[in-house]
């Protein structure tokens, strides 16, 4: 397979459909017709502003002659529907998709010493890690592996995709508690906009040492979606880690968002189709934490929440103990045998907690007020918060409210970091 690193031509602000299917395309070339076995390890729905499904539906149609199947690269998170692969796949059969299960489809391949673990993360965590993924990933027998989605900001490891796609988009449940638990306990604003963190080196760390020996490439994205509309910046295709590098880079530039000075109320609107939980919702706290001034107001409007977890148990967790904040969760861990065997949960917990600094009110339609406030949220009827903030009408960037003062109003928290420049 072609490396390859593409970016606009100058002047212009993003790739073509056509560039990118032409250059996706030639990157695979050598497949075509060749009878070989293919795996693409592709990004849920959550991922639809990645173009991720532009480019796996490429693929598919190119390799003719080839046995081509797709594994969603779901983590924790639930399982694509038909629709949802349609939408976002194309023309692709709904039966070529194998949804991952974190719990059951893992193997062990080997663990991430504790030596290793301690010195990457300050002796915040000194146990070894087990390094699981999904057995087809290394029985399946196959002829080329490909695993695309978008390089973003991210609360748990500090820049989406590459080695994390494969460690929890197909990992097991011992690589997602650490992992998670670990970024918590490191410190997400710590993470956030980075590459070398110390989740990515454990990370980096299971790909050099378990799975070299794959026909293994990546194909990392940098987008934006201005108005829904998928702009991508950069296209970056290698079997090495330069791809990532190169991506990191560029969405330090497109998806880093600094401000001036911190900002006393922020809006988020979470797109029904896209955020069905607080789970994936509170990327509106992780996203915008670092932009809120203390004493500050974050209203999240979520008209499609309707649950917690996107796992039954983690959901219960969820409900059982809220976001609470950091120094609660950590005593908890300590004490409830439910939450230490589930430490995803508890570091979510912590990333969805503002520890007091601001406030956070979901504005739900399907969650009771006696389910958010439950959590640990504020909460504000949907219908009623939109007579002040209504997603049709509002543009990213500064309004000024019913009441005269200013608010920030963000449309889809997925796509950037917003922060303080005094704190990146």
């Amino acid at each position: 397979m072609k490396d390859l690193y593409l970016y606009p031509a100058e002047g212009v602000a993003a790739l073509s459909s056509e560039e990118i299917r032409k250059a996706v395309a030639e990157s695979v070339s050598e497949y075509v017709d060749s009878g070989k076995k293919v795996l693409l390890i592709v990004p849920d729905y959550t991922r639809y502003h990645s173009n991720a499904g532009l480019i796996a539906n490429t693929i598919y149609h190119t390799l003719t002659g080839c046995e081509v199947e797709l594994i969603e690269a779901l983590g924790t998170h639930f399982p694509m529907t038909e629709w949802e692969c349609s939408d976002m796949y194309g023309d692709i059969p709904f039966e070529k998709f194998i949804p991952h299960d974190w719990r059951s489809d893992v193997v062990k391949l080997g663990e991430v010493p504790a030596e290793f673990v301690a010195e990457v993360s300050e002796g915040l965590m000194t146990n070894a890690i087990d390094v699981e993924v999904n057995r087809r990933l290394v029985e399946g027998g196959y002829d080329l592996i490909i695993s695309m989605g978008q390089v973003v900001p991210h609360e748990v490891v500090g820049m989406a995709n590459h080695s994390k796609n494969i460690f929890v988009g197909i990992g097991g449940a011992a690589m997602i508690n650490s992992s998670h638990s670990l970024g918590a306990f490191y410190g997400m604003e710590r993470m956030m906009g980075r590459d070398k963190t110390p989740v990515r080196m454990v990370f980096d760390y299971a790909l050099e040492h378990y799975l070299s020996h794959l026909p293994l490439h990546f194909i990392q994205t940098v987008c934006t979606a201005p108005g829904g509309v998928i702009n991508t910046h950069g296209l970056f295709i290698s079997a090495d880690r330069s791809c990532f590098e190169k991506a990191v880079e560029l969405a330090q530039k497109t998806n880093l968002i600094l401000v001036d000075a911190p900002m006393d109320k922020v809006v988020v609107y979470l797109n029904p189709e896209e955020f069905k939980s607080t789970w994936l919702g509170n990327k509106s706290v992780y996203r915008t934490r670092m932009a809120i001034a203390d004493g500050g107001e974050l209203i999240v409007l979520a008209p499609g929440v309707e649950t917690f977890g996107e796992d039954p148990e983690i959901d219960r967790l969820i409900r059982k103990y809220g976001y609470c904040g950091r120094e609660k969760v950590i005593q908890l861990c300590a004490t409830q045998e439910d939450l230490k065997a589930n430490m995803s949960a508890a570091a979510h917990m912590i990333h969805g907690s503002s520890d007091g600094r601001f406030s956070i009110t979901y504005c739900t339609e399907k969650v009771s007020r006696e389910d958010v406030e439950g959590v640990c949220f504020g909460y504000i009827p949907y219908a009623e918060a939109v007579k002040q903030y209504d997603p049709a009408v509002l543009t990213d960037g500064w309004h000024t409210g019913a009441d005269g003062k200013p608010f920030f109003y963000i449309s889809n928290p997925a796509l950037g970091l917003w922060a303080d420049k005094a704190k990146f």
